[in-house]
């Protein structure tokens, strides 16, 4: 993992930084995040049962989100890829906990979507069961990313969701997804809205993020994020 280490801030020159340190944070946050996400990025299993999940060796970030929340979509955007994460119209399409390494230090999952599926309902059931089994009970979890579709806001579904990472003390942040489907002002309404009703949930990170995978809204500032609970330990000092 060496040659993908990122070095973050190399363009700013000493005087910058000290004239800017904020400034010169973020700009190290975003370039280790880009540099991150642009190493390799690899299948590892999709399980359908609680034993089938893999050994947990590196730090996860689990994406979930109500079935078409555009979760394929983002995590392609996010690893500028278009096919890693299969897309549909189709809500239900994944239908197994996906695991991915991304660059040696950090496992991205993408979970069933819940809510409505074109699927039997006892098959949605047993995925659902899974997805609550691994939210409550997976230590390698750093955070889950609950995508929230910008068009509608939070339904009570997600608050279910919310409810069970709230009381398995598992950090979760909100992003809101399809951030072009509607108008800024109706965005920055949304957004405060959310942000709003996360402030009393105890295991939610109260930034909100709103995202497009189309117009890379909020992307570089994602990877920035999910940088900072990967596993750089092969590479940085003590």
């Amino acid at each position: 993992m060496g040659d993908h280490a990122p070095r973050g801030g190399e363009d700013l020159t000493p005087a910058d930084a000290e004239a800017d340190p904020a400034g010169a944070a973020e700009a190290s946050a975003l370039e280790r995040g880009r540099v991150l996400f642009a190493g390799p990025c690899d299948f590892v299993i999709s399980a359908a049962k609680i034993e089938q999940l893999p050994q947990a060796a590196l730090p996860e970030v689990a994406f979930a989100g109500r079935s078409n929340v555009g979760k394929s979509s983002l995590i392609n955007a996010l690893t500028g890829r278009s096919t890693l994460a299969k897309t549909s119209n189709t809500p239900g399409r994944t239908q197994q906990i996906n695991f991915f390494t991304l660059a040696a230090a950090l496992m991205l999952v993408d979970l069933p979507g819940y809510g409505y599926a074109a699927a039997p309902k006892a098959k949605v059931a047993a995925w659902s069961r899974l997805v609550e089994l691994y939210l409550a009970g997976r230590p390698a979890l750093r955070r889950t990313l609950l995508l929230i579709d910008a068009r509608h806001g939070i339904k009570d579904v997600d608050r279910g969701i919310m409810a069970i990472l709230d009381g398995a003390a598992v950090s979760y942040q909100l992003v809101l997804t399809k951030a072009d489907k509607i108008t800024p002002s109706e965005l920055a309404d949304r957004t405060a809205a959310v942000a709003d009703e996360v402030r009393g949930h105890p295991a939610a990170h109260p930034a909100i993020i709103p995202t497009s995978a189309r117009t890379q809204l909020g992307i570089a500032e994602l990877r920035a994020g999910l940088a900072a609970l990967a596993d750089w330990s092969a590479d940085q000092p003590a």
